[in-house]
């Protein structure tokens, strides 16, 4: 096992019964169903991994971990209210996110009901639930959408989609497909095309794609104002994805067998 999977275990570990099953399921109609994201942090997760050693100590990064998560909540939360029809207030620091996400739904007419907003997902035959950001209708395809505030869209978040996907199917029969929404922003090198994001304090500089010929580390950048930026992908073949999510739960339970028997949790 790596270190940071041996540090998550040993985490949930030390937790008492009733708080891993509050910070780790649902109680639903009296039964507790493990949470599709709690599940999926059994993966390892090489590039948080290079992250912590790219920092001072554990504190910094720990510190600008918690910063970065809070400036992707109040996105979530703000694009989450204006799915469900509301005109939420936001901070300047975030702002050109949430403006080119009000673009975005209105230059591509996507649909959304408020029902289908935050819904919860619960898969009784495989026994585990969770949270959709959204149902969507976009360019005549309904699918599950879910929303990211990262720096790019990573194939670990099909797993969650593949998990959400065939307890939504069984309900709304008309469901095709998946996207994931990804909403962030950052500065443009007037000179170079490089690019600056600072999300929880933390300054990252990206080299141009292309390239064209710039030594853009020896480049004396002249940044443009912070853009905000939206990227929609489909992922519409999600058994893959799925079965994968079902191995993962599997070497879930058997990592936390001890505190689930205290449960009273059986599969």
């Amino acid at each position: 096992m790596t270190s940071g999977g041996f540090l998550y275990v040993k985490m949930w570990n030390n937790l008492s019964s009733d708080k891993f099953r509050e910070k780790n399921g649902y109680d639903i109609n009296g039964v507790w169903y493990p949470r599709v994201t709690s599940i999926l942090n059994i993966k390892a997760k090489p590039a948080l991994y290079r992250y912590y050693a790219e920092l001072n100590n554990f504190e910094e990064a720990e510190e600008i971990k918690n910063r970065s998560a809070d400036e992707g909540t109040r996105v979530h939360e703000a694009c989450e209210a204006i799915l469900t029809g509301q005109s939420p207030t936001f901070g300047d620091d975030i702002r050109p996110s949430i403006e080119a996400f009000q673009r975005f739904l209105e230059e591509r007419k996507i649909e959304v009901d408020p029902e289908w907003v935050e819904r919860r997902v619960v898969n009784y035959k495989d026994r585990y639930a969770g949270t959709s950001d959204a149902l969507a209708l976009i360019d005549g395809k309904f699918g599950v959408m879910d929303i990211k505030t990262s720096q790019g869209i990573y194939r670990d978040y099909n797993l969650q989609t593949g998990a959400y996907y065939p307890p939504l199917q069984e309900e709304y029969k008309t469901l095709q497909t998946r996207w994931i929404l990804r909403i962030d922003q950052n500065e443009r090198c007037l000179i170079c095309g490089a690019r600056r994001r600072t999300k929880g304090g933390r300054e990252k500089v990206r080299a141009p794609y292309p390239s064209n010929g710039f030594d853009y580390k020896n480049c004396d950048h002249e940044w443009s104002d912070v853009e905000g930026i939206v990227q929609l992908r489909e992922f519409p073949h999600w058994r893959e994805d799925y079965e994968a999510f079902l191995g993962a739960k599997k070497l879930w339970e058997w990592e936390h067998s001890s505190i689930l028997k205290k449960l009273g949790y059986s599969d």
